[in-house]
């Protein structure tokens, strides 16, 4: 059985093995596997059609798109109550959005995907959404016109009667409320292309970080970190716009891998908590 540790520091006082390469660090764990520790969350709402959900939002924040099309396959925003559901906010093309939806599509992920939250519309990730019948909702309320939006309350209200398990950010670049952290309590994923926690904020390629997500931008528990190789020529200050580019391109590679894997290690129950407030997240094999 293996268990992805976030970093070195991680790693348990037993000193189990580890092994390091370019694409992951991994700790080889000893005890057997156990479900996962985190509290259940959500409070629950009742099942609802499309059509009863928009009597109740009457603004436009809330967009449900396609009600009369049949029930869509597996890992889009159908209403198979057997999976678990998945709230994505995006603020531009979605790419790790889309990749974690194509390994529900392909069954890969046992989830399905009930809404995607954008502070852009109109965004990529956002029209993605609206071609394949998955409801849209704005947030937060845009400071330009023409696209109301939700508060931080009814965004919270919105994705309990959506009946959302987990909220996972796919490029998102607004802070999250706090009533939406206490409401969705270790339910909430974020991807940083960067180690963290040294590299945290903007422009660092060195490998992507999942880590959940608290009330602080980038500071919540790691999950699990890819390293991707930074070489002599990528270094400042003789880098140039073009090596830039080839680097975050390596970075983003990694993350439609580690992504997929951390968010269906999440629905799957695998992973656990130490009691240091450490997650563990294990392998499906």
């Amino acid at each position: 059985m293996r268990a992805t540790a976030a970093n070195a520091r991680s790693l348990s006082r037993k000193n189990p093995a580890t092994h390091r390469s370019a694409g992951s660090v991994t700790t080889r764990a000893t005890h057997p596997r156990t479900q996962a520790i985190a509290p259940s969350m959500a409070p629950t709402a009742s099942c609802y059609a499309l059509s009863d959900f928009s009597s109740h939002h009457h603004r436009s924040g809330v967009r449900l798109v396609a009600s009369a099309l049949p029930s869509p396959p597996s890992g889009s925003g159908g209403s198979d109550k057997t999976k678990p559901r998945l709230a994505f906010f995006v603020s531009g093309g979605g790419s790790n959005f889309k990749a974690i939806h194509a390994k529900m599509l392909d069954g890969e992920i046992d989830a399905e995907v009930a809404a995607v939250v954008t502070d852009v519309p109109g965004c990529g990730g956002e029209a993605y959404a609206v071609s394949h019948a998955i409801p849209t909702l704005t947030y937060p309320i845009p400071k330009k016109g023409g696209f109301p939006g939700l508060t931080k309350e009814e965004l919270v209200a919105s994705l309990v009667e959506l009946n959302v398990d987990y909220v996972i950010l796919a490029g998102y670049l607004k802070l999250i409320p706090a009533e939406l952290v206490k409401a969705f309590p270790r339910k909430m994923l974020n991807i940083h292309p960067g180690l963290l926690p040294a590299f945290g904020g903007k422009g660092m390629f060195t490998g992507p970080t999942v880590h959940f997500v608290d009330e602080e931008f980038d500071t919540g528990p790691i999950l699990a970190q890819r390293v991707v190789p930074v070489y002599p020529t990528d270094s400042y200050p003789h880098v140039a716009a073009r090596v830039l580019k080839q680097v975050a391109a390596r970075v983003l590679k990694q993350e439609h891998q580690v992504y997929p894997e951390a968010v269906s290690a999440l629905v799957d129950g695998r992973i656990t908590w130490r009691d240091d407030g450490i997650p563990i997240m294990w392998s499906a094999h």
